[in-house]
C-alpha cells in the first residue's frame, strides 16, 4: 500500500511507537488511524497505542506490557553511556496502563503521564536511580549533562521535586566528564579520599582526564585511542608530561570495570610516598 506523506515522515522518525494523541498531533484524523490499523500499516499494541512495521522491538515490548520504555533502557535509547549489566528491557508503569510485569521499574512518587513511548532523559534518570548502582547512575547522568550541555542545577530542575531524593547523587555529578570510565574512576577515587581534578589543562600537554597532585590519569577507550594518529599523539603527550615533571597513568575500560582493585593498588603505590605532589622548578 502506498503511504501518504505524513505517514512516511512518521515512520522515519522516533522509535516507531505512538499514542493516539501523538498521531492526532501529527495531523492524522481518527478515521486515518483506524484505516491504517485495518490495513496493517499500524499495529495496535494496546488501547491508544500503535506501532509501525519498523518499530523498535524493545519499545514495542514495553508498550505491549502496559507501560513505556523507561529507566536504563530509555537512557540507552537516548545514546547515553550505560555500563554493562542492565540488558533487560526496563518498563515503566504509566497512569493509563495496567502493567503486566512484576519487574516494572518504579521510581519516586507517582508515575508521570506517558507523553511518548520512550521516557525523556530526566524521567528515565529519576527511575534509574532505583535500578542502577550509585556510581553507574552518576556516570550515566554525567553523560547526559555533557551531551546536552546542562548544569547539575538545571538537571535537578528538569527532574523535579523528586530530585531531593537523589540530591546526593546529583552533587557528585560533573558535566565536564568525557566518558563513563572517567566518571566511575573519579567517583571511586574521591570515595577513597583522593582530591581529583577533572579535565585539567596541562601546559604543553593539553587536557587530561583526571589529575591527583602531579599524577595524570588517562582513561583510554578503544574507540578513541586506536588510530595511528591517536597512538602517536598519546606518546608525545606522555613524553612531554614526563619531561615537565608529571607522571602519567593510562587505564582502560576493562581496568576500571573488571580490574579496579589492581588499579587502586597502583595509584596508592604511586601516591603513598608523596611522589605525586608537584614540585615547582627553581
Amino acid at each position: 500500500m502506498k503511504l501518504n506523506a505524513p505517514m512516511i515522515r512518521l515512520i522515519t522518525m522516533d522509535f516507531g511507537v505512538y499514542s493516539t494523541k501523538e498521531l492526532l498531533q501529527r495531523g492524522f484524523s481518527t478515521w486515518q488511524i483506524r484505516r491504517e490499523a485495518d490495513n496493517g500499516v499500524l499495529v495496535a499494541l494496546r488501547r491508544g497505542w500503535y506501532a509501525t512495521a519498523t518499530a523498535d522491538p524493545d519499545v514495542v515490548t514495553a508498550v505491549r506490557l502496559g507501560g513505556v520504555l523507561g529507566c536504563v533502557s530509555a537512557l540507552r535509547k537516548h545514546k547515553l553511556w550505560v555500563p554493562p549489566g542492565y540488558e533487560r528491557v526496563h518498563t515503566r508503569p504509566t497512569r493509563d496502563g495496567e502493567l503486566k510485569s512484576a519487574r516494572a521499574c518504579v521510581g519516586f512518587g507517582r508515575p508521570p503521564a506517558a507523553l511518548t513511548a520512550v521516557d525523556p532523559i530526566p524521567v528515565a534518570l529519576l527511575h534509574a536511580a532505583k535500578c542502577m548502582r550509585a556510581e553507574h547512575w552518576i556516570a550515566t547522568c554525567d553523560s547526559a549533562l555533557n551531551s546536552a550541555g546542562l548544569t547539575v542545577s538545571r538537571m535537578a530542575s528538569e527532574i523535579g521535586p523528586s530530585a531531593r531524593r537523589i540530591s546526593s547523587l546529583l552533587d557528585k555529578c560533573d558535566p565536564d566528564s568525557q566518558s563513563g570510565t572517567e566518571s566511575i574512576t573519579r567517583v571511586r577515587l574521591r570515595a577513597h579520599g583522593f582530591a581529583v581534578v577533572v579535565q585539567p589543562s596541562i601546559s604543553g600537554v593539553g587536557r587530561t582526564d583526571l589529575r591527583i597532585g602531579r599524577l595524570l590519569i588517562e582513561c583510554d577507550s578503544v574507540q578513541h585511542h586506536t588510530s595511528l594518529e591517536s597512538y602517536h599523539n598519546d606518546r608525545r603527550r606522555d613524553r612531554r608530561a614526563l619531561v615537565d615533571g608529571w607522571l602519567t597513568l593510562r587505564i582502560t575500560y576493562d581496568d576500571v570495570l573488571y580490574g579496579w582493585e589492581a588499579v587502586l593498588a597502583d595509584i596508592r603505590a604511586i601516591t603513598r610516598p608523596d611522589r605525586h605532589r608537584r614540585r615547582e622548578r627553581p
